[in-house]
């Protein structure tokens, strides 16, 4: 059963016998999550995968420390899983697990834990942001949550799988606060009351933050000593687009003429050289005539 068992093996008492072996050979911890979620209603089905290697055979799962359910693993493709149930979520399943494996007669190393969540145990909060949901990018910003009963701890989490729950410690109300802002920062947030780790409240409405990357009227002077405006940006960017573009085209120019310019020497030359040659030839066709005719009339002077 989950947290009944008794009588079982603990975790620190596996990994002494596992030393005291003296294996030399060291498993890999495995993988472990939850699905749907770490967070889940109360009532509600949830499975914890843990993953080894492909050679595991066996795999037990640890709850708060002790023995919880073993089980022999599947083959999801090319993954060696095995899976463990929980039909429905309350306070007693909820809480730190973790899991091994078996391969031959070693035993692997623990997984990281798997911190399990029940919620929908208290009343509702209210989430707030302050100075509202759209604050331009470098603005610091504070969530306000607050439960009508007395509570011990606020999460405040935002949507997401990569995502980790905030915590503060406080009574009816409490804060986070947040900033400078980056786009980073955008998304929707819930919050949660919680008597301890595991069992939270039902989330609060959810809150749509919004960072718009652009500073207010108010913080202009400062926005331009910090971080030059985008539009700035812009407009110099498309200015130099132009200067380039126009740069390239006078360049291309001047290399049209320059041919053109030595295409008109070239043929000038070849002009000049033809008539040099033709007037050459004229002057050695004349000379010839007046030698021939003055050889064949030798009395004419």
């Amino acid at each position: 059963g989950w947290g009944s068992v008794s009588h079982c093996s603990c975790l620190p008492g596996l990994l002494l016998s596992q030393t005291v072996g003296a294996q030399k050979e060291i498993l890999s911890k495995p993988i472990i999550w939850a699905k749907p979620d770490f967070m889940i209603p109360k009532g509600t089905r949830v499975s914890i995968l843990c993953q080894g290697t492909p050679e595991a055979v066996e795999y037990q799962l640890y709850f708060e420390g002790h023995l919880s359910a073993q089980r022999r693993p599947k083959q999801l493709g090319r993954r060696n899983i095995a899976m463990f149930h929980i039909p429905a979520m309350t306070p007693h399943t909820a809480g730190q697990y973790k899991c091994v494996y078996r391969r031959k007669k070693l035993w692997s190393e623990p997984s990281d834990p798997l911190d399990l969540v029940v919620t929908e145990m208290y009343d509702t909060p209210t989430l707030s942001v302050h100075p509202g949901p759209e604050v331009p990018s470098g603005k610091n910003v504070t969530f306000y949550c607050r439960l009508g009963t007395a509570t011990s701890t606020f999460f405040l989490l935002k949507e997401g799988r990569s995502s980790r729950p905030q915590h503060r410690y406080g009574n009816t109300q409490v804060e986070f606060p947040m900033g400078p802002v980056t786009t980073a920062h955008r998304g929707t947030y819930r919050c949660f009351g919680s008597y301890n780790n595991y069992a939270w409240s039902f989330p609060s409405e959810p809150v749509k933050l919004l960072v718009t990357g652009q500073h207010s009227v108010s913080h202009c002077r400062q926005s331009v000593l910090r971080t030059p405006d985008l539009a700035v940006w812009d407009h110099t960017a498309q200015n130099l687009l132009r200067m380039g573009l126009a740069f390239l085209v006078l360049v291309a120019l001047m290399c049209l003429l320059a041919e053109d310019c030595l295409w008109r020497k070239r043929n000038q030359e070849k002009a000049n050289g033809a008539s040099s040659q033709e007037c050459r030839r004229r002057f050695r066709t004349q000379r010839q005539m007046m030698a021939e005719n003055y050889g064949s009339h030798p009395n004419v002077l």
